[in-house]
């Protein structure tokens, strides 16, 4: 008997299918499930297939699963759908490999992202209890360090949750005595292999899974995965790989590095990391979406006149001035964090919160977009904010945020308390990323008193002031989403290839042109011309400020 069970709406070719012995079978029902992805917490799909079995006496139920494969699949991290008592007996694990430990090595455990991001948000994970039983963390590097020389690097980052000291300093010695060093060279093997000789004395005979993170130059990539693929990978458990951006140049570099890496990983094995969709309210954006009725039925074109998503930082490149005359601003936050994030914002309900669905409606929304045209860009380039040779003081602050304003009251009954700026009277919707975290709607509300006057108020959700709990980093959400499997905040490579076709023509032809950008000066708003665009399709820009 073969039944097959289609998803309602699903964008997937072929359903799946269940085969059974109709000898065994006794009933079967189907049950509609809500429409709500966030039903009780998880994402059910829109129907629920239940299968009542009978077995008959003396026979025993046959299984189609070959042992080969299942080996093969858990060697390679794909068994996600097993149940660890499922894992256990399908590999025909002894007691001692059932008891699993995380190695997580850091290539570039010298650069500033491991000592001022990585290794300061595996501690945390560690405070709050989050890494398994079982962890080693290994920095890798060229540069000849000790273990002792490594501890002493990275405490000097560390710190404890605001909201949780108790035992902090003994939680730093207690994370400390489990990170060590090796130096060695990325594109030679016996560097690799002698990495993983250190990973099986500190494995100890475990199930020992293993994640690597590339905190190194896209260009030396392909050299550690090819190494390590072939010397320190794990033989009974999975192996992981963090990817940084860039991720290429241009559609071309992309597809090479893409092909490259998948010489040697299964696409499950790549996690690409984008810091942004680890951040509290990217990832609350989808909540915001699809857990409150009042938002969903808005979220159109008939009622949203434009979406505007801002990064702005009021401090230049400091020291980063090779690396953005080599990828620029719009390689470097447009073309990955803010597309990101505005697929994200634009994206159809998907099925269920599985990784591939979210990520799937994330591709539809790329493939719906045109390429960016040269008319429709403004460029820009600050002038020195030096006097005298003498740099003027600053506050370092970035801030991002996606600003929904809404259309027009269609014969508005207030129209006259506005005067001739009918923008005054807007609704709009802002999400704050960073920093300052807030979420907080624009209406229009009456000012107390015996008159008709008007005034703009907001309905603020400010964090900090709702929330005592300290937001965790980004890299903190994102290294335990890897070391659990959860793919859903990382870039699959078809996406990464829709991302890149959008830009790829402009980024040619202003770099074919050479473009010159327009001047503006430091601390400003901008360049003039953006305003002009933003005229040109009768779109006024927020106010970009964190006191709102």
């Amino acid at each position: 008997m073969a039944l097959s069970a289609a998803k309602l709406g699903s964008s997937r070719a072929a359903p799946r299918m269940i085969l059974l012995n109709h000898a065994t079978v006794s009933s079967i029902h189907l049950k509609s499930s809500p429409r709500s992805i966030y039903a009780r917490g998880v994402g059910p799909r829109y129907w629920h297939l239940s299968i009542v079995c009978k077995k008959e006496a003396g026979t025993s139920p046959t299984s189609s699963i070959n042992k080969a494969p299942l080996q093969k699949d858990i060697e390679n991290g794909s068994c996600l759908g097993l149940s660890s008592e499922e894992y256990n007996r399908e590999a025909c694990l002894d007691a001692s490999e059932r008891e699993s430990t995380v190695s997580i090595t850091v290539f570039g455990a010298s650069g500033d992202l491991a000592k001022k991001k990585i290794f300061p948000a595996l501690f945390a994970l560690y405070y709050e209890d989050c890494l398994p039983k079982h962890f080693t963390v290994f920095g890798y590097a060229q540069s000849k360090m000790t273990d002792a020389e490594l501890r002493t690097m990275v405490s000097k980052t560390l710190t404890c949750r605001i909201d949780k000291r108790e035992n902090c300093g003994q939680k730093m010695e207690q994370f400390l005595e489990r990170c060590f060093y090796h130096s060695g060279q990325y594109d030679l093997e016996e560097s690799l292999a002698e990495l993983d000789k250190k990973l099986k004395e500190q494995e100890a005979g475990r199930l020992s899974n293993r994640l690597f993170y590339l905190s190194i130059p896209p260009n030396i990539f392909i050299d550690v995965v090819k190494s390590a693929s072939k010397s320190a990978s794990s033989k009974n458990g999975w192996t992981r790989v963090i990817v940084e951006k860039p991720f290429g140049r241009d559609t071309e570099s992309s597809a090479a590095l893409t092909r490259g890496l998948k010489q040697y990983l299964e696409e499950d094995q790549i996690f690409r990391i984008d810091h942004y969709l680890g951040k509290e309210l990217v990832e609350n954006l989808s909540v915001l979406r699809f857990s409150n009725l009042v938002f969903e039925p808005l979220w159109s074109r008939q009622y949203i006149r434009n979406v505007q998503l801002t990064f702005s930082e009021d401090f230049g490149t400091e020291g980063r001035g090779g690396y953005f005359d080599n990828y620029g601003i719009i390689r470097d936050i447009m073309q990955n964090h803010l597309l990101q994030i505005f697929t994200l914002f634009a994206m159809e309900t998907p099925i269920s919160l599985d990784a591939e669905d979210i990520r799937n409606e994330k591709v539809k929304v790329l493939h719906s977009m045109k390429p960016l045209q040269l008319e429709d860009v403004v460029i820009g380039q600050y002038k020195s904010h030096t006097r005298n040779g003498i740099s003027l003081g600053t506050r370092m602050i970035k801030l991002a945020e996606i600003r929904v304003q809404f259309c027009h009251v269609p014969g508005s009954l207030y129209k006259r308390c506005f005067g001739t700026d009918i923008d005054l009277a807007t609704n709009e919707l802002i999400i704050r990323v960073q920093p300052d975290e807030a979420i907080y709607l624009k209406i229009n509300n009456k000012l107390p008193g015996l008159g008709m006057k008007l005034d703009r108020s907001n309905l603020n959700l400010l964090y900090s002031s709702r929330y005592s709990k300290e937001i965790p980093d980004a890299y903190e959400r994102l290294l335990l989403d890897a070391i659990e499997g959860e793919r859903r905040l990382f870039i699959r490579s078809d996406e990464l290839d829709a991302a890149w076709e959008l830009f790829t023509p402009l980024l040619k032809e202003l770099e074919e042109k050479k473009i010159a950008p327009e001047l503006y000066p430091y601390g400003s708003r901008g360049p003039v011309g953006a305003h002009y665009l933003a005229a040109k399709y009768n779109v006024r820009w927020g106010d970009v400020n964190t006191s709102e």
